[in-house]
């Protein structure tokens, strides 16, 4: 088993994490900068944030714990706008609940991906959101399954691979948790699989989730899914969840020798620090 303190993630040409501290983080997306709060970033920034609000084009204010609404300069002419990763473009929006429609930290996943997927691949991405990933994949060629609870955010998916000329993605709106153990039954088997399971919300048909409570079925389920040599990739952001409890876990049903666990980090331009999360990548067999 392989632990590493931390894992940076890296920028790139579209995307940089310009400062952090007091509770927000300073981002640029493409050709727009924006302030977003960041629970994580309790130090202090680097420069003051009458600095970052002459260099953003939008600012979010919180209004409750999760919703609110952006403020904007008039530099910012629309609401959406893209974002390039290598060849692939994908659409951002201003969205209420403070996202625009990527975890860039993830960047790492979407390199892996490429490396390791082909046309003989099956991928399986649980809780895919605005389907990054998923277009990613299948741009490798691969066989893809976008699992997601939210219609709206499948939606999104869809003009997603739509915008890179791209087709023949599964697409299923559902509890990711129900189809994955209904896959189960069906006998159904990939050779990657992604999971980026919120800390908490609800299914489609509105079940209840909270992290903590289901990881154990998840992976359980996960590994269950996978191919003889297929390949886990989980991502897990809970105040409730330490990498060693996730690791605890996911060695009841992998060979700890497979594990490659890490701590997901970002950092400023001037050397900052941000926790991002926890990352483990476990191979099967």
């Amino acid at each position: 088993m392989s632990i590493a303190t931390k894992l940076f993630t890296q920028a790139w040409d579209s995307y940089e994490l310009l400062d952090a501290g007091g509770g927000k983080k300073l981002e640029r997306f493409g050709s727009v900068t924006t302030i977003r709060p960041e629970l994580q970033a309790y130090f202090k920034s680097d420069t003051t944030f009458v600095e970052w609000e002459k260099k953003a084009d939008c600012a979010f204010i919180e209004k409750s714990t999760t919703k609110g609404l952006w403020k904007r300069r008039n530099t910012l002419q629309n609401d959406s706008w893209n974002i390039a990763y290598k060849d692939l473009q994908f659409k951002l929006e201003l969205t209420s609940f403070k996202h625009v429609g990527i975890f860039p930290e993830q960047v790492v996943n979407w390199d892996f991906l490429n490396a390791n997927l082909d046309p003989s691949k099956t991928f399986l991405n649980l809780f895919a959101y605005t389907g990054i990933a998923s277009v990613v994949a299948r741009n490798t060629g691969a066989s893809v399954t976008h699992v997601d609870s939210v219609k709206q955010l499948i939606n999104w998916a869809k003009e997603n691979m739509e915008l890179n000329q791209l087709s023949d993605i599964r697409w299923m709106h559902e509890d990711a948790l129900t189809f994955a153990q209904k896959e189960v039954k069906r006998g159904k088997k990939y050779d990657v699989i992604l999971m980026d399971p919120p800390a908490f919300g609800f299914g489609a048909k509105g079940e209840k989730w909270i992290l903590e409570q289901k990881l154990p079925a998840l992976l359980e389920t996960a590994y269950q899914l996978l191919s003889e040599k297929g390949t886990l990739i989980l991502n897990t952001y809970s105040p409730k969840i330490t990498l060693q409890d996730v690791v605890r876990e996911t060695t009841k049903f992998f060979d700890k020798r497979n594990i490659e666990a890490n701590e997901l980090w970002g950092k400023t331009k001037l050397g900052k620090e941000l926790f991002y999360g926890n990352l483990l990548r476990v191979k099967k067999g």
